[in-house]
């Protein structure tokens, strides 16, 4: 388990203010790599919205099919990534092994420029190896703080549920408010700040379920499935040619975006225009869910929270100008299937929780825009 303890700059730039030796302030630009000098563009033209939001689109669909380089055979996984990381939200990954959880994660550090860390959970693991400690210092004689590796922007959790709720419980603070606690004192982490989680749903001895508490944290619960046979086929020719036995390779993916680009791409994602019928879609799918029949726990406001943030990623992912309502029921599956409870006479059945959701969705009117 590495650490890293990066310090976030005192001179670090806010998003609005990016790229300001090319554009005018308050124009956040996505291109990772300074251009060739060339005649600056007009002021008017750089500070369009719909320049900045096209500018934006282009950059997020260039690092879809760079990660889909790393992760053949996944296509809607990757894209929910994406949308979880516009949205400035957390993904937990849930798929038998093999599937390339732990794959997608370091595709995408190595696409971004900024920290990685990543923490092996088990069952020894403790709160302090997440968090950090205090250390005595014997030449100071004093105690100094040492930062664990939460202190970055992409943080992998692999097999989360393999450490206890007290372990599980050393990230809750961090994933909703950007900071930790040490000693007595709040210290905020670098921003962007994305975990990403992974989970093996098939194994249940050495394993702990997260709480429910910890399970609201996180944005979108993913399920990953097996590839279709031509992807696999695919998948299987190019793992042959690898030296490194059964590993795909991900240091042939290009650096594309820096941590000031993803926050770019997060303030120009909050800024797309959003219709009130689709906001009220939002919030009367996660309504539905707390009266359903079948479902013994409906979703809370963080869920509608959700909704409408990711809505916006993915409208951005797509290249759109507003939140349609497709984009809302795009990613209610993963919104929703980690925050509800079937009851247990559907569970005798044999009913899946995304079965039920399915129905609530298609009965559910959607607006028409």
């Amino acid at each position: 388990m590495s650490e890293h303890t990066p310090e976030q700059p005192d001179n670090a730039l806010e998003p609005t203010a990016l790229g300001a030796e090319h554009v005018a302030p308050e124009a956040p630009v996505i291109v990772p790599a300074p251009a060739p000098e060339a005649p600056a563009a007009p002021a008017a033209a750089v500070a369009n919205p719909n320049v900045q939001r096209q500018r934006a689109s282009k950059m997020a669909q260039t690092l879809r099919a760079e990660l889909q380089k790393a992760l053949i055979g996944q296509p809607a996984v990757v894209d929910d990534v994406l949308s979880a990381l516009i949205a400035g939200g957390h993904v937990l990954i849930e798929g038998v092994p093999g599937l390339g959880k732990t794959l997608l994660v370091r595709a995408l550090a190595r696409c971004f420029g900024g920290d990685f860390s990543r923490i092996q959970f088990t069952p020894d693991l403790m709160p302090s190896d997440v968090t950090g400690h205090a250390v005595y210092d014997l030449q100071s004689e004093q105690f100094k703080l040492r930062k664990g590796p939460v202190f970055t922007n992409l943080l992998l959790a692999d097999e989360i549920n393999r450490a206890p709720a007290k372990t599980q419980a050393a990230l809750l603070e961090v994933m909703q408010e950007r900071q930790v606690t040490l000693e007595g004192r709040a210290l905020n982490v670098p921003l962007p700040f994305m975990v990403l989680a992974t989970q093996n749903p098939i194994e249940q001895e050495g394993t702990y379920p997260l709480p429910e508490a910890e399970l609201d944290r996180f944005m979108l619960k993913l399920r990953m499935d097996y590839p279709e046979q031509n992807e696999e086929l695919n998948m299987v020719r190019q793992v042959a040619r690898s030296s490194k036995a059964d590993m795909l390779e991900v240091t042939p993916l290009r650096t594309l975006l820096q941590a000031r680009d993803v926050l770019a791409l997060q303030k120009i994602a909050s800024d797309l225009p959003i219709d009130e019928q689709v906001l009220d879609y939002a919030v009367r799918l996660a309504r539905a869910t707390r009266t359903w029949p079948g479902l013994a726990i409906g979703a809370g406001p963080r869920a509608s929270i959700a909704l409408v943030r990711c809505g916006r990623a993915r409208a951005l992912l797509r290249g759109g100008e507003f939140v349609v309502p497709d984009d809302i029921k795009g990613c209610a599956l993963a919104v929703l299937r980690h925050r509800v409870r079937l009851s247990p006479e559907l569970d005798i059945e044999g009913l899946s929780v995304d079965q039920v959701l399915q129905q609530l969705l298609s009965q559910v009117p959607a607006p028409r825009l």
